[in-house]
């Protein structure tokens, strides 16, 4: 097992020897994972290599059978997405969870409505307040759609960007996009990742899932790879190939960095 790092304070996130396991499958085998704060992290693999698992931890959907989470150098357990989000951890996942016969502020606000008074159960829904806020955001984000469009009638990239959006309303300082692009056009996927760099401008810690390797050499600044559960290495954005990250998501870490991890 290699040596594991103290806690710095230049990680937003540390993942330490995290492993699960459901049944006899192991999707995730001692794999460390490190995210700098203010940095898009993208995390690459084929299907199988423990993506979802890795991010859903994190998310607070699964826990860790071994394997430390620290945030802001501090060891936490993740028990629920509610405890993940109070840490201040969003996650928008591939299926979009909008709902099409409401208007955009409306699902932006989708479980976190505003009321009037002081009373969150019998109130009333301040509608004025939740669709100033939601033009607000949507303007910080340069999202040009009306607050009160619904959404069953945006496009698939709009929808996308409200869903993302939606991560926001709580001033998070991680976001983690799993598949964001995925069965966008190419305008929609650059409006897409668009919207990636201005959260970053705006100082979240961002993960970034992604099967689409142009995109994610793109919008990354490093990117994580997978294989079969393992870590397979990180690459920096300036060292960034597609055939480095092709051959690692099909054969793992190349033998010369094993080696390293091990002696370091």
């Amino acid at each position: 097992m290699a040596e594991r790092e103290p806690p710095d304070t230049k990680n937003i996130i540390q993942m330490q020897g995290v492993s699960k396991r459901f049944g006899e499958v192991v999707a995730l085998d001692d794999v460390d994972f490190h995210l700098r704060r203010n940095e898009i992290m993208a995390v690459a693999g084929d299907n199988g290599a423990g993506k979802s698992t890795l991010i859903k931890c994190l998310a607070g959907a699964h826990q860790p059978d071994e394997g430390q989470i620290l945030i802001n150098g501090s060891e936490v357990s993740l028990n629920s997405p509610r405890e993940a989000k109070q840490l201040g951890i969003e996650t928008t996942f591939q299926d979009l969870a909008v709902a099409g016969n409401l208007t955009v502020a409306q699902n932006i606000f989708l479980g976190r409505e505003r009321m009037h008074g002081p009373d969150s159960l019998f109130g009333i829904l301040n509608k004025t307040k939740m669709r100033v806020r939601a033009r607000e955001l949507l303007q910080d984000l340069d999202i040009d759609v009306s607050v009160d469009a619904e959404v069953a009638n945006l496009s698939g990239g709009e929808r996308q960007l409200v869903s993302i959006s939606r991560t926001l309303l709580s001033d998070p300082e991680i976001v983690i996009l799993d598949e964001p692009t995925s069965a966008l056009s190419v305008e929609g996927a650059e409006r897409v990742l668009h919207l990636i760099q201005k959260m970053k401008q705006g100082g979240i810690s961002i993960i970034l899932i992604s099967h689409n390797l142009d995109y994610v050499r793109e919008a990354s600044d490093r990117i994580h790879v997978l294989h079969q559960g393992q870590s397979a290495g990180v690459i920096e954005k300036e060292n960034v190939q597609r055939d480095d990250i092709v051959n690692r998501m099909i054969a793992g870490m190349p033998e010369d960095e094993q080696a390293h991890v091990v002696t370091s």
